[in-house]
Order: C-alpha cells, then structure tokens, then sequence
C-alpha cells in the first residue's frame, strides 16, 4: 500500500486516548516499527513522525514527559527536518574560573560565543523559513544585552560561578569540573539581531523594541529601610536561576550540590553592592516572512 499510494515527507500519528504511564509510547512504536519495516521492504525512504497525543484534560501530562527520555533511547532523538540543535561553542577551554562570558574571560571567549549564536540563530531562522508562508509573520522575544561589549551584563552568572568556586575551596566540587563548564547562553546586542536577520535573508523586520524590566521592585529608598529586602531578592534570584539552570547544573556537577549551591548564590546576590546590575533587558522583534 505505501509502494502504491507513495510514503509522505512526513506522517503524522494520532492517538486519541493515549496513557499517562509507561506505556504511552508503545503504540507510537509500533507505528514507527511497522512503517520503518515496509519502507527497507520496498526500498522507499523513511518518513518523519509527527506524533500527537490527546486525552482528558485532567491526564498527567508530566509523566508523560518524563517516559520521553526513554523512548528517545530506543528510536534515537527524533527531530525534523526543519528543526534545528543549537551547537556548542567550541575554543572554551581557557575560560577557567568562569561559566559564561565574564569580565575576565579572554578575548577568545567572546568571539566564540558570537560565533555560535550566529550560526544557530541563522539556522533557526532558515528553518522557520520553510515552515511560514510569504508575508506570514513571526514574533520573537529573547534576553539580549544594551551594551556591545559582551563582558558587561553577565553579573548574575558571575556571582553563580563564584558561588561553585566556593565549593572548590570547601572541597565539595573539584576545579577541574568548573573549569570545564561554560553555560550555554549568548544575549546577542540588538545590532546582531539585526545584522543576521538581513543576512539570512528570509525575513525583513517589521518592528524591533528592547525593553527592561528591573528585578528590584522597591524604589532605592525603600530599599535602604528594607535590610530584609537584599536576602529576599537574593533568594528570588536564585530560585528564578534555579528554575532554568537546574538541568544543566545535575547533568554536570550531579544533584546533590544544588541546595548548597543556590544558597551561596542567593546570599552572594543579597550582599552583592552592584545591584544596580541587576535588570533584566528582553527584546521583541516582530518578523515578516518575504
């Protein structure tokens, strides 16, 4: 039947009451299976798979999500065609003491970093490409830096690195371990964003605004009166921090240090005198599809 009727680019897989457990994915195997099989039968070239699940509102969901780490085991990590994997930036090696970009980060550091973000943020917008219609629009936000130079708003970070730096002096994490972890995060300036959108080609900017947001709500005088104000901010911080660093941490450095870990972060943040640092600049670029 596949012979004759011809096998898609992509197929899509529907099911309408899937499980919660551990058995959710064993249907859509089986689709996969079956498909795979008959296309080396006939010599036809395998489809993308475009699973869809759905059920009852009230279906646990999550652990859904955690049986897919399992299921990438067995078929491998799936990702379309127009998809893409953000790389590595590679040359990081030198950046001992630090995790990202940092003040005294060398030279290289911040080329490398440039570097990959304008190779994935080219590919993303090449893959978008192929996916939205002539004069369909594309709205994107994303953290991004004020000033061009790279080294200056990375301070949260520092603080972290030097919060796992404290742990290298107690014994806790070996120096070898931070200096081989450099995060992956790049805020571009908003001249880069602009500079690889007109190079890529696809899209032409419709409108661009960065704005800010400070993570300190109180006014400076406030603050001075509030001395319970630093260690609640600190911790605020921390655990803003924790909620998007925390997988890439443990895969690192294992669980068992994290609870210390942003401890020493939120109090670093609480006693740190460059507050004034800490905002956090968002842009939003609304992109039209040529």
């Amino acid at each position: 039947m596949l012979k004759k009727i011809g096998v898609p680019t992509c197929m899509k897989v529907v099911d309408m009451g899937c499980a919660s457990g551990p058995n959710t994915f064993q249907a859509i195997s089986h689709v996969i299976d079956t498909v795979h099989g008959l296309c080396e039968q006939q010599g036809l070239k395998l489809p993308e798979f475009e699973v869809l699940l759905n059920d009852l509102p009230e279906n646990d969901f999550n652990s859904v999500f955690k049986s897919i780490p399992d299921f990438y085991k067995q078929k491998g990590d799936l990702v379309q065609e127009r998809s893409f994997i953000g790389g590595v930036a590679v040359g990081l090696e030198n950046n001992k003491g630090n995790i990202c970009m940092a003040r005294s980060s060398p030279p290289n550091i911040f080329k490398a970093y440039a570097n990959q973000f304008w190779e994935d943020f080219t590919n993303f917008l090449s893959s978008r490409s192929k996916e939205i219609v002539r004069q369909g629009c594309m709205l994107l936000t994303f953290m991004v830096r004020r000033n061009p130079n790279p080294s200056h708003e990375h301070h949260c970070l520092e603080l972290l690195a030097k919060s796992l730096l404290d742990l290298v002096a107690q014994g806790i994490v070996k120096e070898a371990y931070v200096d081989s972890f450099n995060l992956p995060i790049y805020p571009p300036c908003k001249e880069e964003v602009v500079d690889i959108v007109e190079k890529e080609g696809s899209f032409e900017i419709k409108q661009l605004q960065v704005f800010v947001m400070d993570i300190d709500p109180l006014s400076r005088d406030e603050k001075v009166r509030n001395k319970e104000f630093y260690m609640k901010m600190g911790n605020n911080i921390a655990n803003t921090f924790g909620a998007g660093l925390e997988p890439i941490l443990c895969g690192h450095f294992g669980d068992a240090i994290l609870d210390e870990l942003f401890r020493k972060f939120a109090s670093h943040e609480a006693d740190d005198p460059n507050r004034s640092m800490h905002q956090i600049v968002n842009l939003m670029v609304s992109l039209i599809k040529k």
